[in-house]
């Protein structure tokens, strides 16, 4: 017996949606997958770089490894601090040296050669004087200085004021003092400024280290 046509259309209207809904899915996801593999391909194509890193690790990398390395200059070449610490040690062991029968002028002039031999380093490059030094000679005294440098503080090139390149380190000074036929062994940390001039190293100053500048009066033992 025929269903009537009325009924038919009744009977295909569920069919009819849900082959409706059917599409509908498969459309979203088509349209979804698709965007997926979009955003897929654009966090892929900065993954690979020449030097074989990722987008802006690569850059990051490769400015550090430059900072690190051959990118980054030094202040100072490790033979010219050497150079500088060997100008260091000579002046500071050559102040703690001296005898009762030294001679200013003729002690002196070899140490201000290691000097900038401006007037600071003339009134501090001198030997002991006064009472001090009427007892030296009176006990034929002597004193022998060592010195080593323990570390540097500062490396410079101050380029705005344009002074040059200057060193300032550490240095450990022994005397070993003789007198009335005795002897004492006395040590000190200075802080020791050298400086550039025509490529050679120059003592500018010296510091007591923590304790700040100490000078001495301009008389000298004649």
């Amino acid at each position: 017996m025929e269903l009537p046509a009325e009924n038919k259309r009744t009977a295909l209207l569920p069919l009819v949606v849900l082959g409706a809904l059917l599409i509908l899915v498969l459309t979203m996801f088509t349209v979804f997958d698709g965007d997926d593999d979009d955003s897929g391909g654009a966090d892929a194509a900065p993954a690979a770089t020449a030097d074989g890193q990722n987008g802006a690790d690569a850059d990051s990398g490769s400015s550090g490894s430059d900072a690190a390395g051959n990118g980054a200059t030094p202040i100072v070449e490790p033979a010219e601090v050497a150079e500088a610490h060997a100008v260091m040690a000579k002046y500071m062991a050559g102040l703690t040296t001296y005898d009762h029968t030294s001679k200013a002028a003729a002690w002196g002039a070899p140490l201000l050669a290691l000097t900038t031999g401006d007037t600071q380093m003339k009134q501090t490059t001198v030997l002991p004087s006064g009472k001090e030094w009427a007892t030296c000679q009176a006990e034929e005294c002597s004193s022998k200085g060592a010195a080593v440098v323990e570390r540097d503080a500062v490396i410079a090139d101050d380029v705005v004021r344009d002074s040059g390149r200057t060193i300032s380190s550490l240095v450990k000074v022994t005397a070993t003092h003789t007198s009335g036929g005795q002897s004492s062994t006395e040590e000190n940390e200075w802080l020791v400024t050298v400086k550039e001039d025509g490529g050679q190293w120059e003592v500018s100053g010296f510091d007591v280290f923590g304790l700040g500048n100490v000078g001495t009066s301009e008389d000298s033992g004649e």
